[in-house]
């Protein structure tokens, strides 16, 4: 294929030329000369990437085009969107060859173009056009980028193209599921385990997937040994056809598809795996947890993301009841909407333990409204299975008081998602909200309107290539236990002082007065800050972006990265924010400073503003619960 065929999409242009795709949009209507698409929809259409290069240096946006990124498109062209997921498992089955072989490839890519073709370690799929230029462009990345970062960098692109068809488990969702089951040194199992997202996030010494998607389970394989994890991905359907029949794992994890009316109920109805009712026919999640438990060890845990729903529909409520009857349900976690990328509502994780022989059945379940506070969930089951103090939001419910009729699981029936006020404190209350509310607005910068004419522009990117700004990264594993403070993302949020502790490890990063961090997953609520203590280690989850103040003020940075939070790449269903990517006006850095204390007294603002609101709900609460009950009265 010749580098003039491949072509490039409008979400593809707008992130080889760093901007949005309104913009893309916008100079369609725009230029005459922009160019005309080859191929595509009307609604898609795909356009030469060398006729794009040409106008973007025609008109001053052209950005060199990493070799990633044109071995992305290539792969592409070679295929339809159908089989494209085929082409980039080849493309990484190629790359671990290499990365096993590299002596052996140097005399591969030596040959001619048809034997090169001819003595690759693994034949194309069917409906994949895989030719030497193809090749060669797979092994010249690999050598700049290194094989394992090569298919990083075309798998997350796949899955941004296809992330409604994947439903990839949020990577801080994910996370918490392991530290939920203790997966880390387990052998874990994930039935229904798409490209491997629970399986790499557990940490375990030896993984077992199943995925009735073929192209998914080849790539959740590939996924596995880049991360040098021993295990087995098999596909096809787990429920109908199971992989791995008497396999017991120590810990199970799932994140099933939701509402699948054709799940084999039919077939299914006298299978062994329900121990505990048979699964109704719109109840497949209920299949799913038991065929989950079917597969523990006795004792051993199972973490299962479930819709919202499936806590109280009625059709269900016989098999809920026979798993509370025999301890097997030990918790009900609530997170955030959008936690579950199959739905937008908010789902639950549920907790199971498979009940040993001998075991007496407890008295209680964990019950956890955590919305977004995913630490907080962690620190609650922790506390609930070691029998100590659990945080607000959270409570242990009596099984017996939930046998009820309805056998009604739902979170918001049982706990509340914060402390209760106190009418008693109403005045006290009242009084911190009024100053509070005199003082706003008094600090916010003074900006007058002005002209639209464009600024010259740079990247993160660059600035990083000049040495101007250092970009960090935070352990993947960090004890959680320790003496050093951590910075959370919740802190961030907040603005408060480090709260997590660990212990010292390599590879963790110190933060320094003047750093800029910012949150690896964009739309995750904390936005990047400057810090103005040392000492602190950088949580999991967070950026830091280190900069030389004689040539770039971090104020000005952070209200830069904050202005591009839409600057990201999305990662199955969540956005991971990519900095090299985000944009900064050219100014000399007396100027830099000017704006970055107006940016700086913006987001002093909008704390003060979170915590009027905060107040203020505490204070309107406080007020209706105390003239309710007779706690306050009139003056």
């Amino acid at each position: 294929m010749r580098p003039e065929d491949v072509t490039v999409n409008a979400a593809d242009i707008a992130r080889l030329a760093e901007v949005g795709r309104a913009a893309v949009s916008n100079w369609r209507k725009r230029f005459e000369d922009f160019p005309q698409p080859v191929g595509g929809t009307a609604s898609s259409p795909a356009f030469s990437l060398a006729d794009i290069e040409a106008w973007l240096r025609r008109h001053g946006r052209y950005v060199e085009v990493a070799p990633i990124e044109r071995l992305w498109q290539r792969l592409r062209a070679g295929t339809d969107d159908i089989r494209l997921g085929d082409a980039v498992a080849h493309a990484g089955a190629l790359l671990l060859s290499l990365r096993q072989d590299p002596a052996g490839w140097q005399t591969l890519l030596a040959l001619d173009d048809e034997s090169l073709i001819e003595r690759l370690p693994e034949a194309p799929p069917d409906g994949v056009a895989v030719d030497a230029g193809l090749v060669r462009a797979i092994a010249e990345v690999a050598e700049s980028e290194g094989p394992a970062e090569a298919f990083r960098g075309i798998c997350d692109r796949y899955v941004e193209l296809h992330s409604r068809r994947l439903l990839a488990t949020p990577r801080p969702v994910a996370e918490l599921m392991a530290k939920l089951g203790g997966t880390a040194g387990a052998t874990v199992l994930d039935p229904a385990c798409g490209i491997g997202t629970l399986l790499l996030a557990s940490g375990a010494s030896r993984a077992l997937g199943q995925e009735i998607n073929e192209s998914a389970a080849r790539l959740a394989g590939i996924c596995l040994r880049f991360a040098d994890v021993a295990g087995i991905v098999a596909a096809g359907d787990s429920l109908r056809a199971d992989a791995f029949p008497g396999e017991l794992a120590d810990v199970v994890v799932c994140n099933p598809p939701f509402n699948e009316r054709a799940w084999g109920y039919e077939e299914l109805t006298s299978d062994p795996r329900w121990e505990y009712g048979l699964p109704p026919r719109g109840e497949s999640e209920l299949a799913w947890v038991q065929h989950c438990l079917s597969h523990v060890k006795p004792g051993g845990l199972v973490v299962i993301m479930m819709p919202g729903t499936a806590a109280s529909r009625r059709p269900g409520r016989r098999i809920r009841g026979n798993l509370l009857r025999a301890g097997a349900l030990r918790a009900v976690i609530t997170l955030y909407p959008g936690a579950a990328p199959a739905s937008s509502g908010a789902p639950d994780l549920w907790v199971l333990r498979r009940p040993a022989p001998g075991d007496s059945p407890p008295s209680d379940v964990l019950m956890v409204n955590a919305g977004d506070d995913l630490d907080m969930a962690d620190k609650a089951w922790h506390a609930f299975a070691e029998g100590g103090e659990l945080p607000a939001g959270s409570g242990r419910v009596r099984i017996i008081d939930l046998l009820d009729e309805e056998v009604d699981l739902t979170t918001g029936h049982r706990v509340v998602s914060a402390e209760q006020p106190d009418p008693a404190g109403y005045a006290a209350v009242r009084e911190r909200t009024e100053a509070l509310l005199r003082d706003l607005g008094a600090g916010l910068p003074r900006l007058v309107a002005g002209g639209r004419g464009e600024l010259p522009m740079t990247t993160v990117g660059e600035l990083v290539r000049a040495g101007v700004v250092t970009i960090m990264h935070s352990p993947l594993k960090m004890p959680d236990k320790g003496d050093l403070p951590v910075l959370t993302t919740e802190d961030l949020l907040l603005g408060r002082p480090p709260s997590g502790r660990t212990a010292e490890v390599a590879g963790q990063v110190r933060i320094e007065a003047g750093d800029v961090v910012a949150p690896l997953v964009a739309g995750s609520g904390p936005v990047p800050r400057v810090m103005t203590e040392p000492g602190a280690v950088l949580g999991a989850q967070l950026l830091l972006l280190r900069a030389d103040p004689e040539r770039l003020d971090p104020h000005f940075l952070a209200g830069c990265l904050r202005a591009a939070g839409a600057t990201s790449t999305r990662l199955g269903s969540s956005m991971r924010f990519d900095p090299r990517r985000a944009q900064l006006p050219r100014l000399a850095v007396e100027e830099q400073r000017r704006y970055g204390e107006a940016f700086r007294r913006l987001l002093e603002f909008e704390d003060a503003m979170r915590a009027a609101r905060e107040m203020s709900e505490t204070l309107i609460a406080a007020g209706f619960d105390g003239l309710f009950d007779g706690t306050l009265r009139l003056e």
